[in-house]
């Protein structure tokens, strides 16, 4: 859905997720319009409910496939192994040894040098001058 924010005139879209979102919440508030926000200046422009519902007719239908998928992805983890049983038949050694050792060595070449102390800058003033000079 083309949207045009009222303050700042920049366009913006809803996609079908943000218009499932707003038509879900329009239906447990009871409300009539639904305030979206622009990307650029955050004001809120008002989007009514017969404009969301005429762009996506079949909210309902679609709200209760994706209530389906979510059930049926947070069931999949609880019935499929553990992860950490997976590797330890893949690789034959126990998940507490590959934890303990680091991922990667730093390099030699990496590490920083301490720097020496830079010699102190040279002040100009009239006795060093006159010194030097009478020592000649």
């Amino acid at each position: 859905m083309n949207l045009r924010c009222a303050f700042c005139q920049t366009p913006y879209t809803l996609s079908r997720k943000d218009k499932l979102i707003a038509l879900q919440h329009m239906e447990a508030e009871k409300l009539i319009h639904y305030d979206t926000h622009c990307p650029r200046c955050r004001k809120a422009t008002r989007v009514q409910r017969k404009m969301l519902e005429a762009t996506f007719p079949n909210w309902r239908e679609a709200l209760h496939e994706l209530e389906t998928q979510v059930e049926a992805v947070a069931d999949a983890p609880a019935s499929a192994p553990k992860p950490e049983a997976v590797a330890d038949t893949l690789q034959g050694t126990p998940v507490a040894q590959a934890e303990s050792k680091p991922a990667h060595k730093p390099r030699s070449h990496a590490k920083a040098k301490p720097e020496a102390p830079k010699p102190a800058a040279k002040t100009s003033s009239p006795k060093g001058k006159a010194a030097t000079k009478k020592s000649k």
